[in-house]
């Protein structure tokens, strides 16, 4: 088996890691934040960030690099003029949605932080600003992941 393989293989896993990840933990706290129930936002947000933090993140860095490293194989040219235009598309998107999800991440923090300060509380509302920062993290969401569909695409197609 060659390093080609190995860093392929492992590309792929990792995007599966990224999006995956991504994609469920927002399913849950989407759903979490619609039961209003306090209790459901406190955990659900705290394994939400956990998930961020042991797979999307280490995937998110991995990705590009191994991404890059597969395209120097490959012998893809750097001047941006000559390089392919899918790969052009793919890194525009690619950080469309990082873009997206940074803010996604601080707006996560933020409203971990009021869950768990009003469940410990036993407080029955969270307070107004978390329905803010969940429309907010809400429409962040969605650019980002129809950015990651279209970057896989792109990358299994390689249409131009």
């Amino acid at each position: 088996m060659n390093a080609y393989l190995i860093i392929k293989t492992l590309h792929i896993i990792s995007s599966v890691l990224m999006v995956g990840t991504g994609f469920g933990s927002a399913f849950y706290l989407f759903f979490a934040n619609r039961s209003n129930s306090i209790a459901a936002q406190a955990v659900v947000s705290k394994w939400v960030m956990r998930a961020d933090y042991y797979f999307t993140t280490p995937a998110v860095i991995f990705q590009p690099l191994s991404g890059l490293w597969m395209l120097h194989y490959l012998g893809m040219s750097w001047e941006w003029s000559e390089m392919w235009l899918w790969v052009k598309w793919t890194f525009a998107l690619y950080a469309l949605a990082g873009a997206c999800w940074l803010p996604v991440v601080w707006l996560q923090i933020k409203m971990y932080k009021m869950a768990q300060t009003a469940y410990a509380n036993g407080d029955s509302k969270l307070p107004p600003v978390y329905k803010t920062y969940q429309k907010y993290w809400e429409l962040l969401g969605y650019p980002a992941f129809v950015a990651m569909v279209v970057v896989y695409f792109l990358m299994v197609m390689k249409p131009f």
